[in-house]
């Protein structure tokens, strides 16, 4: 496939969800322009502008530097269109009018590039109807594109084709959404609300259905459906405030007013739910306006009851949460669990199995009209609703045709939200054959009935262990490629004989006794048998941090030499990783903290998902980073202000004493590298998935390019004067009551390794010196009670305790 090279992007319509699109395009380096209708007064494009400047103050923070706002390019329609010439990809993302939408692309159209694709960010729209405002020459350019909320942090982007679009195009844009924007793409057919939208608004109307119908309040339901039940954590209500009322609303319109009982015959449960009208008309719209179905005041999270003040509705004390038997049920076999629920007498239980099978019902009956396979419904609600399995994947779990029959028997009864039956497929044929719609061979596809394998594209190949669903065939990657070497901690494994990739297997991937051995072992053999070292850990972490329970046991009973031990083998560990005879690569996503980023910043490279968070957290347990990351501060403070004008190390230090002193984490990549812990030759991978693939590449590269090890060497320090400065500036927020009394210690200390303790200001030293202090300074901390209050707090609550 020729590449399609997307160099600028234009975004239409600066309004919150536009101008969140144009912020993630900033956030991969994509230069964009963002437009809205003209000013009537001043500056033209003073809406647009008005929407760059809102981005900063929004929460989930689109960008992953505020500062970056200033490189999207506002424009408006009446100035600037001549400038649409220039871009490869056009985005509209106004107002969900459909006459809106056709006015403005006749506006457009004589001004876009001949090769340029223009798609909507529909999120419900008929695309082909959309098209119908086009001129014939565009239309085969054209297609839907739809986002979900908020684009940087959401990972589902649906892809729509009209009958005109060209397959090439599309092909061309996911390759592009998947790289570049970090997306995963799942298309959709041309269907009201299209997949995750069509799905998860049914199945949400119906959890609020069943809710009034057996009497729960919201903040149990939301208890009962969030992570007990393996979706988002902000279950049904509190994510329809994160969402936005309006949004729902609208949404749900867009159901009421596209389809019908001819059409769905669910239909009948799409009315809005009374208590979202109360909440529509007194404006309470959820997050955005501090109210919805819940509303905080103070530190309590009220719940609004449309039953109190006499059914006028108000708000009333919430924090209930569901029976813990109900708990117990959801955590056992699949089967197990739908039977248990189904035979449930309780109110929660019945909530429970009716919402499951509501949802297995919906998704079938739509199959065939919403979606090519049964993958892409599931991955669409994994990806654009936070469950950690789609309908049809926990349905074939758990007993496909067991299950079938159990919704053909609740629908005889009466007891479903429509009294259409399951399609023939169900029951009959290969799905029943192959107890599933997921299999080897593909997934089920209604309309070809056939199982259908997923679509591969170049772009593909960079994720080598992709999200897959529930029976499709692929390599593990705990159990891939050819192991060399493995324990209980860690996992030595190649995939070509030429890089070694270690793998941390413990929880959160904690860095135990046992890791450090390994990877001790593994820099060993790979200077012995490899050209280079990539440490890469399947799941979301790349490491929490050091292992604390595996600390304590050897605190007991040896003391505080035993801490000291353990810290110095850790700061040996990272040395080997910094001075290794090949090249060691950091392959990071999600949470890279304290001991993990002190590894990272070990290393020689580091290749980070855009979405990863680093920092050295210590502070808050009460300890100091001990495995080299206060060393780490010093000496790239030296290495700054070697390469700065005046030379002030004091200034180039002050940074990083900063965010290690306050336990400051990069919220994005960007930020971490903006905090020194990844440096502008480290590589911001978009897609979490690509990101082995890249570190395998970048680590080849970089043993074929005969890279060599730093020379160790010696580094001024800021010494006394240094720490007396920062000292200053502790004890006048300590005496301002900014910082505890505890936390003052805990800084003065930071300060004094950073600073290299005692000494005259430049005294040269060397990593090891550093270290020496690093290790008094933790252990001196391990013993004081202030400091193992918050340790047990945290390994007791996953809190820090501010004492």
């Amino acid at each position: 496939m020729t590449r399609f090279l997307i160099r600028r992007v234009a975004v239409l319509g600066a309004g919150v969800m536009g101008a969140q699109i144009a912020a993630h395009l900033i956030n991969v380096k994509v230069p964009v322009l963002l437009f809205d209708l003209p000013s009537p007064e001043g500056d033209a494009s003073a809406i647009a502008r008005k929407g760059i400047e809102g981005l900063k103050k929004l929460k989930p923070a689109p960008l992953g530097l505020a500062a970056d706002a200033e490189l999207i390019e506002p424009a408006n329609y009446d100035d600037d269109l001549a400038r649409l010439v220039d871009c490869d990809l056009v985005i509209e993302a106004i107002a969900e009018r459909m006459d809106w939408k056709h006015a403005l692309y006749g506006k457009i159209a004589p001004h876009l590039a001949p090769h340029a694709i223009l798609a909507s960010n529909t999120s419900g729209l008929s695309v082909s109807a959309l098209a119908e405002g086009l001129p014939e020459a565009v239309r085969s350019r054209f297609c839907g594109i739809h986002f979900f909320n908020p684009p940087r942090y959401m990972r589902l982007v649906e892809l729509i084709a009209t009958p005109d679009t060209d397959p090439a195009l599309l092909d061309h844009l996911e390759s592009f959404v998947t790289t570049t924007l970090g997306k995963g793409a799942v298309r959709a057919k041309d269907t009201p609300n299209f997949i995750a939208n069509r799905v998860g608004t049914a199945g949400m109307l119906a959890t609020m259905h069943e809710a009034s119908r057996l009497g729960l309040s919201y903040d149990v339901v939301d208890d009962l459906t969030g992570k007990k039940l393996g979706r988002a954590s902000s279950g049904t209500f509190r994510t329809a405030d994160v969402v936005g009322l309006d949004t729902l609303a609208h949404v749900i319109k867009t159901l009421q007013t596209t389809l019908s009982r001819e059409t769905d015959p669910f239909y009948d449960s799409f009315g809005t739910p009374p208590a979202l009208e109360q909440l529509l008309a007194s404006g309470n719209l959820g997050q955005k306006t501090r109210a919805g179905f819940y509303k905080k005041v103070g530190r309590d999270i009220l719940r609004f009851d449309a039953a109190a003040r006499d059914g006028q509705g108000d708000y009333v004390a919430g924090g209930l949460k569901a029976d813990e038997v109900y708990a117990r049920m959801l955590r056992k076999p699949a089967g197990e669990r739908l039977r248990l629920l189904r035979e449930s007498k309780g109110a929660q239980g019945q909530f429970l199995w009716a919402v499951l099978r509501n949802g297995f019902h919906y998704a079938a009956v739509h199959l065939a009209s919403i979606a090519p396979t049964a993958r892409d419904v599931d991955l669409a609600m994994r990806w654009g609703f936070g469950m950690q399995q789609g309908p049809f994947e926990l349905w074939q779990e758990a007993g496909w045709l067991q299950v079938a029959q159990w919704i053909r028997e609740d629908i005889q009864a009466g007891k479903t939200l429509s009294d259409a039956p399951l399609p023939d497929w169900v029951f009959a044929g290969p799905v029943v054959e192959a107890g599933g719609v997921h299999t080897a061979e593909g997934s089920w596809n209604p309309a070809e009935g056939r199982f259908e394998p997923r679509a591969v594209l170049p772009v593909h190949a960079r994720q080598l262990f992709p999200e897959r669903v529930l029976g499709e065939p692929g390599d593990d990657a705990r159990t891939a490629g050819t192991t060399v070497q493995e324990g209980d901690a860690l996992r030595l494994w190649t995939l070509d004989g030429e890089v070694l990739i270690a793998s941390l297997k413990t929880k959160l991937r904690v860095i135990s006794p046992e890791v450090v051995e390994g990877l001790t072992e593994a820099v060993e053999l790979a200077e012995r048998d490899y050209r280079a070292l990539v440490i890469w850990s399947p799941g979301e972490a790349f490491s929490a941090g050091a292992d604390l329970q595996a600390m304590l046991p050897a605190f007991v009973v040896a003391g505080v030499s035993a801490i000291e031990g353990v810290e110095a083998e850790m700061q040996q560990m990272m040395l080997r990783l910094r001075y290794a005879q090949v090249p060691v690569v950091s392959a990071m996503r999600g949470l890279a903290l304290g001991g993990g980023c002190e590894m990272a910043v070990y290393s020689a490279r580091r290749v980070a998902a855009l979405e990863t968070y680093i920092g050295l957290v210590e502070v808050g347990v009460g300890l100091v980073p001990g495995a080299g990351g206060l060393t780490y501060l010093a000496r790239r403070a030296a290495e700054n202000a070697a390469l700065s004008t005046d030379g002030d190390l004091l200034k180039t230090l002050g940074e990083g004493f900063k965010a290690a002193a306050m336990a400051t984490v990069g919220t994005s990549a960007h930020e971490s590298r903006r905090l020194g812990y990844l440096l502008d030759s480290d590589l911001i991978v978009p897609h979490a998935d690509e990101v082995l693939w890249v570190a395998l590449q970048e680590a080849r590269a970089m043993a074929a390019s005969g890279w060599r090890p730093p020379l160790a060497r010696r580094f001024p320090v800021a010494g006394r004067s240094g720490i007396a400065t920062i000292k200053g500036t502790l004890v006048n927020m300590r005496d301002g009551g900014f910082i505890s009394a505890h936390d003052f210690h805990i800084a003065s200390l930071i300060a004094h390794v950073v600073c290299g303790g005692d000494v005259e200001t430049g005294t040269q030293v060397t990593e090891s010196y550093l270290m020496t202090l690093e290790r008094q300074a933790f252990a001196s901390l391990v013993q004081h009670p202030t400091t193992q209050e918050r340790i047990m707090g945290m390994l007791s609550s996953g809190k820090p305790l501010r004492n």
